[in-house]
């Protein structure tokens, strides 16, 4: 049995903090996972410029909450979801995702969570698990399934080379060149028929 794994961020939804770079201001929270490999080191850093500027997780809520999934994204996962089972797998945190979850009509979500103080300040996030998305492709292997993994990030790179097939997403220039043999999709329609050909 084929389970389908996605990013999120970039693949059905905007990216949560160049959103809120944009709304509040600060350029330098653009910085992405396809900036910076090292998620752990990503995260404490945009801790450190948010307790700098004295903002919090009511902050981001309130910006999140405006956020559309990409044009194309909630029908494109319920086709897919017709076809095979489809897991999210994201970095991302349960406080920042499950609005835009409403959105797409609820898929399958993994992701982490966020400390958070009393005030709303974020004092720190809680992992999952160690490398989560590799982590979790290859737990869904070792339970007999078959996995197909997609991404635009270099943390998708694990479960998208560990997977039966694996493709880009709206990925950057930089990625598609370092993974040729990769196919890489920038249009919703010609996505879904590549991953379908391959369920089996």
């Amino acid at each position: 049995m084929d389970v389908v794994c996605l990013d999120m961020e970039g693949v059905v939804v905007p990216e949560i903090w160049i959103a809120f770079a944009e709304a509040s201001g600060i350029p330098e929270l653009k910085r992405t996972t396809r900036d910076e490999p090292d998620y752990d080191k990503l995260m404490r850093w945009r801790l450190g410029v948010l307790k700098e500027h004295g903002l919090g997780l009511p902050e981001i809520q309130k910006v999140i909450s405006t956020i559309e999934p990409l044009e194309g994204a909630k029908e494109f996962l319920d086709e897919l979801r017709k076809k095979c089972q489809v897991i999210i797998l994201s970095d991302t945190f349960v406080e920042f995702a499950m609005p835009l979850m409403e959105k797409l009509g609820y898929p399958t979500l993994f992701c982490n969570s966020l400390e958070v103080a009393p005030s709303g300040e974020i004092t720190g996030f809680k992992m999952r698990c160690e490398n989560s998305k590799l982590t979790t492709v290859r737990c869904l292997q070792e339970m007999g399934f078959d996995t197909i993994a997609a991404g635009d990030s270099y943390n998708d790179l694990g479960m998208i080379r560990a997977s039966r097939a694996g493709f880009l997403f709206r990925s950057t220039e930089q990625i598609k060149k370092d993974n040729p043999d990769l196919p890489a999709f920038e249009e919703y329609d010609d996505f879904l028929k590549a991953i379908l050909e391959t369920v089996g």
